[in-house]
């Protein structure tokens, strides 16, 4: 039997139909993903190694610009414990969302931080909290991500962090923010 190359059309419209699906399933997975706000502080690029400054996008921050915010802004580590390794504070691409930091190795998802947040909706009186060095987190958990907010200072704090970041993360936020930011 002798086979018959494909012809040019046959080649183009397999194509469109793989780019097709490829859409499809990004935003099937986008509008079934769920209507929780836990990709608060997902960049806007995917980063497979660090090359210049961190993209990310704009949230709704009413209170960013507060003094809490600014004091806590300045105050933040250069660099925070991940599973051994040491993420390093990344610079933000402008524009730069007010009241945000963010950490990461060489690969990987990077830690961000954002203040000024309006009340999670995941806030209430049924919520699960956790108490980590005298701060009360409620956490949201994401895909491949889970965000942390602070419900007990006197602005809102989110931390998202990858799954795979460890808990020094999370310990060492704490810290400075109990420091930092009084109780409330």
């Amino acid at each position: 039997m002798s086979e018959q190359p494909l012809s040019r059309v046959t080649l183009f419209v397999a194509a469109g139909i793989a780019a097709v699906l490829v859409v499809g399933v990004i935003v099937a997975s986008k509008v079934l993903g769920g209507g929780d706000d836990t990709n608060t502080a997902a960049p806007t690029t995917t980063p497979s190694a660090r090359s210049g400054p961190l993209a990310l996008a704009g949230v709704e921050a009413p209170d960013a610009d507060a003094p809490e915010c600014t004091k806590l802004v300045d105050s933040l580590p250069a660099n925070l414990p991940s599973k051994g390794e040491e993420l390093a504070r990344l610079p933000l691409a402008d524009p730069a969302p007010p009241a945000a930091a963010a950490w990461a190795g060489d690969q990987g998802e990077p830690v961000v931080l954002r203040c000024g947040l309006p009340k999670p909706a995941q806030y209430a009186p049924t919520a699960q909290l956790r108490t980590i060095s005298k701060v009360n987190w409620l956490p949201v958990e994401g895909d491949g991500a889970s965000t942390w907010y602070t419900v007990d200072r006197p602005v809102y704090v989110a931390l998202t962090i990858p799954d795979d970041a460890g808990t020094g993360v999370i310990q060492e936020m704490s810290a400075t923010i109990a420091k930092v930011l009084p109780a409330t």
